[in-house]
């Protein structure tokens, strides 16, 4: 494990922390969304793994424990993952992912996973297929529900193609 590490479950004082973090960034993840996944945590629908860098936030990985993409359903996914770009490639993301895949494994015998599809996702693409994820084989995904052959859709967040991967 990286020295100086940290991984917890998400507490009372991490959503504007995190929020302001990943603000910071330019991207949108207001507070409202942290204080959210509180609430899910506390009532058993997610869990919320927070790593931290000597104390300091560094990223975040959520387990939703029923998928709301159909065909996973009864299946846990993985969700909404990020590392501080400026602390990636130093196995902070490895570390989040083997400790939700591990509180996955006490529950559920294989986990879901999607990931975006354009080039700010590269990483995270190569490294699920690094760690043992195989393609669900149902193809493109758009907010949560398969995309129709012809069918033209937007490359953002809700573009999506779905991984699965057996954990025990």
């Amino acid at each position: 494990m990286v020295d100086g590490l940290e991984i917890r479950p998400l507490r009372d004082d991490d959503p504007e922390v995190i929020s302001a973090a990943l603000g910071a960034l330019g991207w949108d993840k207001p507070v409202a969304q942290y204080e959210k996944y509180l609430a899910e945590q506390r009532d058993g629908t997610r869990d919320v793994l927070v790593a931290t860098l000597d104390g300091e936030y560094a990223g975040y990985v959520t387990v939703r424990w029923e998928s709301p993409y159909e065909p996973f359903e009864g299946m846990p996914e993985i969700q909404d993952f990020n590392v501080l770009p400026a602390l990636r490639r130093r196995g902070i993301g490895s570390a989040l992912m083997d400790a939700a895949e591990a509180k996955v494994a006490e529950r559920s015998p294989v986990v879901g996973i999607g990931v975006g599809l354009y080039p700010d996702y590269g990483q995270a693409q190569r490294l699920y297929v690094r760690r043992g994820y195989v393609p669900d084989g149902r193809g493109l995904v758009y907010d949560g529900r398969q995309v129709p052959p012809m069918e033209t859709i937007r490359n953002d967040d809700s573009a999506t193609l779905m991984f699965t991967k057996q954990l025990r």
